[in-house]
């Protein structure tokens, strides 16, 4: 795969979530048969979902331009603060019969075949289901050039469809504890978030070095509110030189390469 050249756009993200599809895996992960009842579908959910964890892995294949869950919301109100806090795009599905099928595979399948084809800069799109359904979808997004990724928790996904995609990411795999700061070097928020993104991207690109330009990228995304200003630094560059201890570096092509001691 060529390089990007600097002076060109990143190709955006497209987020699907099969919302309901990866809160029931959680749910019978507690306890088996915890969710498959109908008496238990059918009344307020407990909030499970780390929906931040998902939107920053999102976030580090690109700008996600597109952040979708569908799911019937009657019954998940609890996770209103989460989903507004990152930005999620609600698609209401009421169940039209019996079944309880709210039908939010071929309603995410639709739409993101339609998204595909009218925006030629999403270049990654990642599908949060662990559902073989999804299979077809994922022929056609490759058919388009563009990369798949799914996300799901690991007991309930369908090896078939994991392997349908590009790459899989499980959801257990998530939450691996960040790397402890070198001695002496004190935890701030500026530091954190630093360390944060250079995780992310490196486990999404398999390569520990990120250019110091993707980097800040990366930061903005995680939070569009981050001034270095704010944390005693003039610029960006300038709080990379004060973390030191924690960063090593090398010359790039077009921007100073840097990764995690």
């Amino acid at each position: 795969m060529r390089q990007r050249a600097s002076s060109e756009p990143q190709p955006s993200v497209a987020l699907y979530w099969d919302f309901e599809n990866l809160h029931a895996s959680l749910c019978e992960a507690r306890q088996e048969g915890m969710y498959s009842k109908q008496d238990n579908r059918f009344r307020v959910q407990e909030p499970l979902i780390d929906i931040q964890a998902v939107v920053e892995l999102a976030a580090s294949y690109g700008p996600v331009a597109i952040n979708r869950a569908y799911c019937n919301w009657q019954y998940f109100g609890r996770y209103r603060d989460a989903l507004l806090q990152n930005a999620v795009e609600l698609i209401q599905l009421f169940p039209p019969g019996g079944a309880a099928k709210n039908g939010a595979d071929i309603k995410l399948c639709l739409d993101a075949m339609e998204d595909i084809g009218r925006l030629g800069h999403i270049g990654t799109v990642i599908i949060v289901s662990g559902d073989s359904d999804f299979m077809p979808l994922s022929q056609k997004i490759k058919a388009a050039g563009r990369s798949v990724i799914g996300v799901a928790t690991r007991q309930n996904t369908n090896r078939h469809w994991a392997r349908s995609c590009h790459a899989f990411r499980y959801y257990d795999n998530l939450f691996e504890e960040l790397p402890q700061p070198a001695e002496g070097l004190q935890a701030d928020p500026a530091i954190d978030i630093c360390r944060h993104a250079l995780r992310l991207m490196a486990q999404a690109r398999s390569d520990d070095w990120v250019s110091q330009a993707d980097l800040w990228q990366m930061v903005k995304r995680l939070d569009a509110t981050f001034e270095p200003r704010e944390h005693g630094h003039a610029n960006f560059p300038a709080l990379l030189a004060a973390l030191g201890a924690l960063l090593e570096w090398r010359e790039g092509d077009a921007h100073a390469m840097v990764r995690l001691r």
